[in-house]
């Protein structure tokens, strides 16, 4: 098991926070920019020293080691593969620089050459290969030594929107198939979600909730994580009690509002996405807003619908 206590402060920023892994076990951070989840990473790899605190890993405190002595994988965004050295080279570092035999690195380089689906470019150097295959390569590279410890900081954030969607799913193939415990950086939720078994969200270098992303996206634990998550429908006291409910804050998830039912509202705003349609509609005074799988070309700005709602499914939010 991975073990954290850790506090570390910069000039207008303090990071100070309790978080534990499992062995074996994908947890991604999320959070925005500037929320500490790369200072973080940095903390337990041990390229910065916190304040206070330690580092536990598999009973061992790793807090007084240098980086080297960690046993820790670390994949950077940028790759930082190294361009006078060729693939094969590039994922063999690891191993020469722990001393591994001829033959056990020539072994290792060929299995992940095949697993990455590299082997056809095992002879390139890095400025040869597009950016999912540098990608793979970086992360063949952090795999190599067999670390205890894999820490990935914003692996897919600098692909284009068709490569990281191509290698999302393998790299979350790869990592359950590797069984090493391992903290994913990330800004975007969908990433984080597919990725992980459980999800840590951080704002501002607190750890503000940590739980399977079902249930963190399902039951947010306040507005802030609420919008961050990406949820449209939350709600005030005023609101709520206006949609019948206790007048405190609320988030409204879609499986409480249906097309179809006793109640009216109007149409204020269209948005085609193609596969789908989202409504905007102002229900009792409350502007909600739901998607529906049809097109429903019949539902223009300023058409009343009927919709139905469903109280119960609202989830109560902290301040």
């Amino acid at each position: 098991m991975l073990e954290l206590s850790l506090q570390k402060a910069f000039p207008g920023f303090r990071l100070a926070l309790e978080l534990s892994a499992k062995e074996g076990e994908v947890l991604a951070l999320l959070g925005p920019s500037g929320s500490g989840k790369s200072t973080l990473l940095k903390l337990i790899a041990g390229l910065l020293t916190p304040d206070r605190g330690f580092v536990r890993f598999q009973g061992q405190d790793l807090t007084p080691l240098p980086p080297e002595r960690r046993g820790v994988g670390f994949l950077f965004q940028d790759y930082a593969l190294f361009p006078h050295l060729t693939v094969a080279e590039n994922i063999a570092f690891g191993l020469v620089e722990a001393r591994w035999s001829r033959k056990e690195q020539e072994a290792r380089v060929r299995e992940l050459l095949e697993r990455m689906e590299l082997s056809p470019h095992a002879g390139k150097r890095p400025q040869e290969l597009s950016g999912g295959e540098q990608q793979r390569v970086a992360l063949a590279r952090a795999l190599a030594p067999r670390p205890r410890l894999l820490l990935l900081d914003e692996p897919l954030g600098a692909l284009d929107l068709r490569l990281r969607e191509e290698l999302l799913f393998f790299l979350r193939k790869t990592l359950r198939g590797e069984g090493i415990t391992t903290l994913v950086v990330t800004h975007d939720q969908g990433e984080a979600f597919l990725l992980a078994h459980r999800v840590a969200i951080l704002n501002k270098g607190r750890l503000v909730q940590v739980g399977p992303p079902e249930e963190v996206y399902a039951r947010p634990q306040d507005a802030w994580t609420a919008r961050f998550l990406g949820h449209k429908n939350l709600l005030s006291p005023e609101e709520s009690q206006a949609l019948g409910l206790p007048p405190r804050p609320h988030l409204l998830p879609q499986a409480a509002l249906r097309l179809g039912g006793d109640q009216e509202g109007v149409v204020e705003e269209r948005l085609f996405f193609g596969s789908r349609v989202g409504l905007w509609v102002r229900l009792r005074g409350v502007r909600v807003y739901l998607e529906a799988l049809d097109p429903l070309p019949h539902l223009e700005e300023g058409a009343r619908v009927p919709l139905g709602l469903d109280p119960s499914q609202a989830v109560p939010l902290e301040g």
